[in-house]
């Protein structure tokens, strides 16, 4: 099969042929039809996250269709289509996955990092971490929602009930975001990188109030703040810009260093707090959800072996909404 493979950090990648994985015990094996392009997999190949193992196919954000199952399999059969988000396997005994909380396990396995993900024809993963894909979403359309949407959606949980939400960073995650928001009746405030007029016109077209650069002061202070942008100095700014009592979300899994603040801007009960990996209790909600707003992602498919220009562009910030790739 074709794969597209990391050989060391801060290297393009590379097309490459490489035999068909097979489905060991509890696994499945799927024929790729879309790998969705995520910030995360930039940070592994710009190493600003080191994986364990190399060489490495990223891509966690997959939709593809059951070919094989190994022993064990009950959930799925071949012919089925499924979605493999970046959780990929936990310990299921420890203090965290015995509370539900497992994305917090230590001994958790990532897709795309751990082990060889969507940035290739065929992949295997283990059913227990799989979801039926909803059927009103094409494979491309699909893609972003194993990752994008349900981190997104875990980061809005965790924002509360807050009816004023500011969204710092319109990228993928931020269009769906954006739209189950809206959906339960909050207002939206879109903070993009200066300048970028198209990004906050995008945020407009989805029901934001306003939209505006990310050092900004939006026209009320806000309940909530959500940061998808992996830039420490917008902690500061989304303090500055929130309520007393409200809470600060950090949603991506790499920042920048966050720079020294006064604590008045901490002080009144305000909260800053991180979003790690996701449980597969938030992919059931949001998969329940998501055809009900309903989310409808905005999408660019790119052909796998042109990868490296999609991460190019995802880190020129020249991407509106979500690139997937295609096989």
């Amino acid at each position: 099969m074709r794969a597209m493979l990391l050989d060391g950090p801060a290297r393009a990648l590379r097309l490459a042929e490489v035999p068909v994985p097979r489905p060991g015990r509890g696994q499945v094996l799927l024929r790729v039809h879309a790998c969705g392009v995520c910030r995360t997999d930039l940070h592994i190949v710009d190493g600003d996250l080191i994986p364990p193992r190399l060489p490495l196919v990223p891509g966690h954000e997959i939709v593809g269709v059951v070919t094989e199952c190994g022993a064990d399999v009950e959930r799925f059969q071949p012919g089925q289509r499924v979605g493999v988000p970046w959780l990929g396997a936990t310990c299921g005994v420890c203090r965290y996955c015995s509370h539900g909380r497992e994305n917090l396990c230590d001994s958790a396995r990532f897709t795309g990092y751990h082990t060889d993900g969507g940035y290739a024809e065929y992949t295997v993963a283990h059913e227990r971490y799989c979801f039926p894909v909803p059927e009103g979403y094409d494979d491309v359309a699909a893609a972003p929602l194993l990752c994008a949407g349900l981190i997104g959606y875990r980061s809005l949980v965790m924002a509360g009930d807050a009816d004023r939400l500011g969204i710092y960073g319109f990228g993928a995650a931020a269009h769906i975001v954006a739209q189950i928001a809206r959906h339960q009746g909050r207002t939206i405030y879109a903070f993009t990188r200066p300048g970028d007029a198209a990004a906050q016109d995008f945020a407009r077209a989805l029901g934001a109030v306003w939209a505006g650069d990310a050092g900004a002061t939006p026209p009320e202070p806000l309940a909530a703040a959500i940061i998808f942008a992996p830039v420490g100095s917008l902690v500061v700014s989304a303090l500055s810009a929130t309520e007393k009592g409200g809470t600060v979300v950090c949603a991506g899994i790499h920042m920048s260093e966050i720079p020294a603040f006064p604590y008045e801007l901490l002080w009144g009960e305000r909260v800053v707090r991180s979003v790690a990996n996701l449980t597969r209790r938030d992919g059931d909600e949001f998969f329940a959800l998501a055809p009900k707003v309903p989310v409808m992602t905005h999408t660019e498919a790119v052909p796998l072996a042109d990868a490296n220009a999609a991460l190019a562009r995802l880190r020129e910030g020249r991407i509106t909404g979500a690139a997937v790739l295609t096989m």
